[in-house]
């Protein structure tokens, strides 16, 4: 379970301060498939990124499944953010001098998985990817909608309780992107709390729950009831 308290986040243009996220409460329970909208500026990468352990708010308190996560370490964080959440970005953020399956190997590597288990875990994610014979290419050498498959099987490879995707299929046309949505929507299916930031109307209606964002704040918290 996501939990967050009275959290802001604020910026320093200059000597102007620009409260990027003010004082936003939000739960969202195990398995929930929620999208976050909004437009540019309104806060929701930066909630994104907070929930992720990829930034510290300024104030409030976050809970991640009953522990207080909002003060803990660097390392500490590292770890949590390893062991429970995968991240899928616009821009793929993939390591340009690694193989598909390196890339797709890396958070097991940096999380000390034996040799054996990783290389048969690996394996296994490129067999359910549809990437095998793209295993030994450089993102380089792949389609956007390939990178994006690598993308999103590393970030399922420690087998996180929770995806958050950031704009997924900004980078990719129509019927990739479809391709993408479907992968993700599978690994809700299958019990994984799945977030999205999106720009794009459609897909954030096919969430069960929809986050309406306006400068730092949370305007609009709304169900699917067809869902």
């Amino acid at each position: 379970m996501i939990q967050l308290a009275a959290i802001s986040r604020i910026f320093y243009m200059g000597e102007q301060a620009v409260r990027a996220l003010d004082q936003v409460d939000l739960t969202i329970l195990p398995g929930e498939y929620v999208s976050i909208m909004g437009p540019s500026g309104s806060g929701k990468s930066t909630l994104l990124n907070v929930i992720g352990l990829l930034d510290r708010p300024d104030s409030g308190q976050y809970l991640l499944n009953g522990k207080n996560v909002t003060d803990l370490s660097e390392t500490e964080q590292a770890k949590v953010r390893r062991e429970k959440i995968g991240f899928v970005f616009q821009s793929f953020h993939l390591v340009p001098r690694m193989t598909a399956a390196e890339n797709i190997e890396l958070p097991l590597t940096l999380s000390g998985i034996p040799l054996s288990e990783r290389k048969t875990r690996v394996l296994e994610t490129l067999q359910s990817f549809n990437l095998s014979d793209r295993a030994q290419h450089r993102p380089a050498e792949l389609s956007g909608g390939q990178r994006q498959r690598v993308a999103i099987a590393r970030a399922t490879i420690m087998r996180p309780t929770a995806i958050l995707a950031d704009e997924p299929t900004g980078n990719l046309d129509h019927r990739i992107g479809a391709e993408v949505m479907a992968l993700l929507e599978a690994l809700h299916q299958g019990g994984t709390t799945l977030l999205i930031v999106t720009h794009d109307r459609e897909l954030g209606l096919r969430a069960q729950r929809k986050i309406g964002m306006r400068d730092g704040r949370i305007e609009s918290d709304t169900r699917n009831e067809k869902q």
